[in-house]
């Protein structure tokens, strides 16, 4: 690594030239690989002092400590532009990039929230908040039985943001949720599937009627939320399971006693006769089935579930309107003529007067065609004088036949085919009350003193439908979650237009 030199004087060429080694190389230029590279890392004194010192062919490169640059003889210098400088340079840009990205979050969660309050408002207004807000200003009853607005907000903190675990039921006309209020009360939250946008008035006058109703046997409706596009319903929580369970032994409730099945028969028959003739309207439940008769721990009867549920005004004693009900406890003159009026209650109650005698299911699809409806084989059994033959166990061994007796012959006038021939609720419930106190029995059916609590409550898995009836008794179709009974079409066939009437 050496280079030749000319020598000149004063311009011109003086015949000579030297040879020397290149910058950075030392030794004898006039040999070949005379000239070395030059460690310059390991002169004295260091070249990059505040630094790191890279021997390269002949020269060296430094690189500095933080704090220190690099200058054009490379050495290590304080200050100046820098390693530390595109530090915080990039800082500053990072900084910058997060405040941004803050600012379009903080932006986006402001205008969700705007669209959310507004989506809320309309929803509000649709489900016909408005109107009932103005007329629970206007309510003269005591506080403690107007119905209360509640929030989304405050309904979705108390299930959990209506987690799974909090389901209690599902049916025909929604999910029933455990939830707790803000303050520790439990109550039953129900939320609708489907409500026409033209029965806002309907729903804003039911809730008044309903929160309005205080009676010990009916299940309480603490108030609703409209701020959510289904209407929301809050119920008092009801935590011994349904009828249902108790009577066909499901998720581990043992048999019922005579006396037992007696006082829950005797209950849920005033509390009918409540709604229908001692409501500022009358009320028809429309689906009294045993699967909305709830039991509290002391198995007090509390009928539940109003999702289907018909306001008579008080000028009519009956309505025209969309058959609706649950296969097996459908009266069947309702669904020939289409017209409701509280004696459809009382069919619906006789089927469940009769599962409380028999412990066997309203309808039984597994069943011969003869045999499907409880209804139908009670009253034969009856007629034919074998009421024994289908009498639960637990009621035959209880010794009171005389009384069951009675309650049949009750049962099966409450099955009459025309509803005329049908007791009322409160003829109903008069006789049962007459019925209900028995001597103590030391037979079976004693109810568990300490009943586990279970997640039944106002609308459990149920085979409700509803049948769209086009012109005068005319059923033209029908949409239902199991097979059509046809034993229940032959017994409305048996009515005649002219013999629908009460």
């Amino acid at each position: 690594m050496s280079e030749c030199v000319d020598h000149t004087i004063n311009g011109t060429s003086s015949g000579g030239y030297t040879c020397r080694c290149t910058t950075g190389y030392d030794g004898n230029p006039y040999l070949s690989d005379g000239c070395q590279d030059i460690n310059e890392c390991l002169l004295d004194p260091n070249p990059c002092k505040k630094g790191k010192c890279i021997n390269l062919p002949g020269t060296h490169t430094c690189t500095c400590d933080s704090g220190y640059r690099l200058n054009e003889n490379k050495t290590c210098v304080k200050g100046g532009k820098g390693k530390s400088t595109v530090l915080k340079v990039s800082l500053g840009i990072s900084i910058s990039m997060f405040v941004l990205l803050v600012g379009i979050f903080w932006l986006y969660c402001g205008m969700k929230r705007r669209k959310f309050k507004q989506l809320k408002e309309m929803y509000f207004k649709e489900n016909g908040g408005e109107k009932l807000r103005e007329k629970l200003a206007s309510h003269k009853g005591s506080v403690e039985t107007a119905a209360r607005i509640f929030t989304s907000a405050e309904l979705k903190q108390a299930t959990n943001n209506y987690h799974r675990d909090k389901i209690l039921g599902e049916g025909a006309y929604g999910t029933v949720y455990k939830g707790v209020l803000a303050d520790n009360k439990v109550v039953a939250i129900k939320k609708s599937k489907i409500m026409a946008k033209s029965q806002t008035d309907q729903f804003v006058n039911e809730v008044l009627v309903l929160s309005q109703i205080n009676h010990r046997n009916v299940v309480k409706l603490l108030g609703c939320c409209l701020e959510t596009e289904m209407p929301l319903l809050v119920y008092e929580y009801v935590s011994n399971g349904t009828l249902y369970d108790h009577v066909h032994k499901r998720n581990g409730k043992g048999p019922l006693s005579l006396r037992l099945r007696l006082k829950i028969a005797a209950e849920t028959a005033e509390s009918l006769a409540y709604l229908h003739y001692s409501t500022s309207m009358q009320i028809v439940h429309r689906d009294v089935k045993a699967t909305n008769i709830l039991l509290d721990e002391k198995f007090t009867a509390k009928v539940s579930d109003f999702g289907a549920s018909k306001l008579v005004p008080e000028d009519q004693d009956q309505l025209s309107t969309l058959v609706q009900g649950t296969m097996g406890y459908l009266d069947p003159e309702y669904l020939q003529s289409n017209t409701l009026t509280e004696k459809s209650d009382v069919y619906s109650f006789g089927v469940v007067l009769v599962e409380l005698l028999t412990s066997r299911r309203a309808l039984s699809l597994d069943k011969p065609e003869a045999e499907r409806s409880l209804a139908n084989v009670f009253v034969c059994a009856v007629e034919d004088g074998l009421l024994k033959h289908i009498l639960d166990e637990e009621v035959v061994k209880d010794g009171h036949f005389e009384t069951v007796e009675k309650v049949a012959d009750l049962a099966k006038r409450c099955l009459s085919m025309k509803g005329r021939e049908r007791p009322t609720m409160r003829e109903v419930a008069r006789e049962l009350e007459g019925l209900q106190i028995l001597p103590k029995h030391s037979g079976g059916g004693k109810p568990d003193s300490s009943p586990k609590q279970t997640d039944y409550l106002l609308a459990s898995p149920s085979n409700a439908y509803v049948v769209d009836v086009k012109g005068e008794g005319d059923v033209g179709s029908i949409t239902t979650s199991i097979e059509y009974d046809q034993s229940m079409q032959n017994q409305a066939q048996v009515l005649r237009p002219d013999d629908a009437g009460r």
